[in-house]
């Protein structure tokens, strides 16, 4: 199993929402950024995106985006078009239609919607990931975009039995196919983790590190699956993925130790023996440095608020 399928396969979508907006003449609202990603398709038409820290970009039918992080954006007709709060248009909603018209001038249609992680089990790749993703639907993987989105558009607006749990899977696979598409794009151009994945030295490293996690991996016997010297090798690592080898498998047997608190009631000695640690000691010290608390503390608060508290990060 390759590195994204590991950390796919420890997401959890929390709570997601997908509303449909039509928008004519002209407009321009501003959504607030929040702890969610925020994804998008224009289905008719044409709009502006634009974010604090990127230019606007021309969006035409067949055009997605996602905002890993939820970054504050807006949506326009115009490139120049004034921009007012979402929220002014939002209260007139109506079974998961928004409609707007400011004025003559054709009607842009966009299906957009958010989704929440539970806990930290997205930070991985989220932080890993540009602040807009940008795609055709059209193209390769992102043909089954298509199908995806009009499901979730009609089980966002109604409350049919189980309607909730369809929309919380179809958010799962909405954002693998966006990461997907994404990857398949950039690919050696990418940045960070993706870059590294897309490295085939690089990406052997990964997955041996991924699979074998509980392993107690040298820098050389990586730089052996990788088929590199140790010094190239460490010097590659570092300059593409910003941390080194060793720093990494630590971070990802950090991320597994959280998931397996999380979800099970082992003791934290096995806790430890499964992610690589000889004795629970050491494996507290590690997971209190990276982490910020004790695992067993960790557990009590995952366990009483449903969510970690915005301290349980994975350091970078």
């Amino acid at each position: 199993m390759d590195p994204l399928s590991h950390v796919f396969m420890a997401m959890r979508v929390k709570t997601s929402e997908c509303i449909r907006l039509e928008f004519g003449g002209s407009w321009g609202f501003r959504f607030d950024g929040y702890e969610h990603a925020h994804f998008g398709v224009v289905s008719r038409g044409n709009c502006w995106l634009s974010t604090q820290q990127l230019k606007p970009r021309l969006l035409s039918a067949g055009d997605c985006w996602l905002l890993p992080r939820g970054h504050e954006h807006a949506l326009s007709a115009r490139r120049d078009s004034k921009i007012r709060p979402y929220e002014q248009v939002r209260p007139r909603k109506r079974k998961g239609l928004v409609r707007y018209r400011g004025g003559h001038g054709a009607m842009t249609k966009i299906i957009v919607g958010n989704f929440t992680f539970d806990g930290p089990s997205g930070k991985w790749l989220t932080d890993a990931l540009p602040e807009v993703i940008a795609f055709r639907m059209d193209q390769g993987h992102s043909s089954a975009m298509q199908t995806i989105l009009q499901i979730l558009a009609v089980e966002s607006q109604t409350e049919n039995m189980g309607s909730s749990v369809v929309v919380s899977r179809l958010a799962d696979i909405l954002f693998v196919q966006a990461i997907r598409a994404h990857a398949a794009q950039a690919g050696a151009a990418g940045a960070g983790w993706l870059q590294g994945l897309a490295d085939r030295h690089l990406r052997a490293a990964l997955r041996a590190m991924h699979e074998e996690f509980e392993k107690h991996w040298t820098v050389g016997a990586l730089a052996a699956a990788a088929g590199m010297s140790r010094s190239a090798f460490a010097a590659r690592f570092k300059e593409v993925l910003s941390e080194s080898p060793i720093e990494y498998l630590t971070r990802w047997r950090m991320h597994r130790a959280m998931q397996l608190l999380r979800e099970g009631d082992l003791k934290i000695a096995k806790v430890a023996s499964l992610v690589g640690y000889e004795s629970d000691g050491a494996f507290n010290k590690s997971f209190k440095r990276a982490i910020g608390i004790a695992p067993r503390a960790y557990r009590k608060a995952s366990s009483n608020d449903g969510e970690t508290s915005p301290l349980l990060r994975l350091s970078n």
